[in-house]
């Protein structure tokens, strides 16, 4: 059973759904002891920003920022560096607790010998 679950978020309130899906099995996986590696990509990119997840609205989901607070709490989240730049979003700009970084520590994390990746 992988020990690390490497989770990419593609999607933003373009398609909430599969946005809520992949921050809420990150939370869900957070809560359980498992190792979380949460990248935020495409229109996710936004949810690194202050305030940006208290805009997203699904019904009858668990609020995102809850989902983000308690994966910043227990695991890493992830901008990604390209998704970053072309969003005009720098280090300075996103939460605390957030990184920023490319394709290379993707694969390296996702390609680990205990490691699960997801891609929503």
């Amino acid at each position: 059973m992988a020990k690390k679950l490497v989770i990419k978020v593609t999607a933003g309130a373009d398609a909430p759904e599969r946005c809520s899906q992949a921050f809420t099995v990150a939370a869900v996986a957070v809560a359980s002891g498992v190792e979380v590696s949460l990248w935020l990509t495409g229109e996710s990119a936004w949810f690194a920003l202050p305030g940006r997840a208290a805009e997203f609205e699904l019904p009858h989901a668990a609020p995102l920022p809850d989902l983000l607070d308690s994966v910043l709490a227990a695991g890493q989240v992830t901008l990604c560096t390209q998704c970053a730049a072309r969003r005009d979003i720098t280090e300075k700009d996103v939460i605390e607790g957030v990184r920023i970084a490319g394709a290379q520590v993707f694969v390296g994390e996702a390609m680990a010998d205990d490691a699960q990746a997801l891609v929503y």
